[in-house]
């Protein structure tokens, strides 16, 4: 589900007419007493070796296409939220009374501005789709759709949807399968959550599951899967997603949120990262090095992190990853359904089934354990004290909106 920075919901939206939506987000927020600067505070961004890579690239003259609930202002986005659409009938996709749209885009993009939260990609742009007034408003399959149909025509080159829906009927199903396809033919990436059932239930949640689509899981700051990221076949990358720091969803102050909304947010800025240091490629192409250069020490693809965890750092610092040919999508050819497709150049407008480990099992649970030189991941356990830390600072003080801080 979307989170609410307020509360852990249940799974109580739908997407489509008798379809229950697993709005895939936060599992858990909470208000948090944090300090002035949150830079200190995101955790990722160090195990990510984020410093060294803004040298080599911060995403500029990318745009990501944020399907959610709005984008709301908030210093951290000044110039660097677009004109968007709203697909909810309130015509305004600069609003967002729930606030995570607002934290994906944050999180995308954020410039750090009074002190606040710095993006992993924080040149990029993000084009606000509003396809949903709320975290348990309906995000219908028809909207949706037409949501990933607009930011195809976009100038926008990564679509981040940060949530997801278990049980659509066939034809629902299919609405997704051709407005992603329609945008994947016009050079897109889409990123999608995988979802936070992976302890209850596991259901397979939509558009994740939609083939050509990204379905991202979430990692700790162990750097092992969390227990509530969802598996299957259809996990393609991995990224943080525990402890993000995030605005809370009445706009009062930070909230420190968990889910694989977050890590698809960040695996939306890894391509972002990726695609701004190499203008010329396609968005296959860019998928295809994040594939081989993801962290992963097991069975390859697995049911729980896909290719690994993204490591951005391997293509912009060490060279790695082989972009390959421009026009067939890596993740649609391993899976054997193909994968030519008819992406445009990226200047032009508009495997398997997966590793079935046993429970318990090391693989399981565990992305890279190499070292930072090659892969950032081992700082993780590091970092992992000073989160305890911040973990020890929570109480039900809410950090009041910064632009009142003195």
């Amino acid at each position: 589900m979307f989170s609410s920075a307020r509360a852990v919901r249940s799974r109580s939206a739908l997407l489509g007419a008798g379809v229950a939506a697993a709005l895939a987000c936060s599992v858990g927020t909470a208000p948090v007493a944090l300090a002035d600067d949150m830079r200190s505070k995101q955790w990722y961004l160090d195990a990510m070796d984020a410093d060294a890579m803004w040298k080599v690239s911060t995403g500029k003259g990318i745009t990501v296409a944020v399907i959610d609930t709005g984008v709301r202002s908030e210093p951290e986005l000044t110039g660097r939220v677009l004109d968007g659409r709203d697909f909810t009938g309130s015509g305004d996709a600069r609003k967002d009374s729930d606030g995570h749209g607002t934290s994906m885009a944050v999180t995308i993009v954020g410039s750090g501005a009074d002190g606040g939260i710095k993006g992993l990609a924080p040149d990029a742009k993000i084009l606000p789709i509003r396809s949903a007034a709320g975290s348990h408003e309906f995000a219908g399959t028809v909207t949706t759709a037409k949501a990933i149909r607009y930011a195809a025509e976009s100038d926008a080159r990564v679509i981040n949807i940060s949530w997801g829906g278990d049980s659509p009927s066939n034809d629902e199903k299919q609405a997704l399968a051709s407005a992603v396809n329609y945008a994947l033919g016009k050079g897109k990436l889409i990123f999608a959550s995988a979802g936070n059932s992976g302890d209850k239930g596991n259901p397979v949640e939509y558009p994740g599951a939609t083939p050509g689509v990204v379905a991202v899981a979430a990692v700790g700051t162990d750097g092992k899967v969390a227990k509530y990221s969802s598996t299957g076949s259809h996990i393609a990358l991995a990224a943080p997603g525990d402890a993000i720091p995030a605005h809370c969803g009445d706009g009062n102050g930070y909230c420190k949120t968990s889910g694989t909304s977050q890590a698809t947010a960040i695996t939306s800025a890894t391509a972002a990262l990726i695609w701004s240091a190499h203008p010329d490629w396609t968005g296959n192409q860019v998928l295809r090095v994040m594939m081989e250069t993801a962290g992963h020490n097991g069975k390859v693809p697995s049911q729980y992190i896909g290719y690994g965890t993204v490591r951005p750092a391997q293509v912009l610092l060490k060279g790695n990853g082989d972009p390959g040919p421009a026009d067939v999508n890596p993740l649609l050819a391993a899976r054997g359904a193909g994968g030519t497709t008819t992406s445009p150049s990226p200047a032009a407008k508009g495997a398997g089934d997966g590793a079935q480990e046993k429970p318990g099992s090391s693989e399981q649970r565990t992305t890279a354990g190499e070292s930072k030189d090659s892969a950032p991941w081992t700082v993780v356990a590091i970092i992992a004290a000073a989160v305890a830390v911040i973990g020890g600072a929570v109480a039900a003080v809410r950090v009041r909106n910064k632009r009142a801080r003195a």
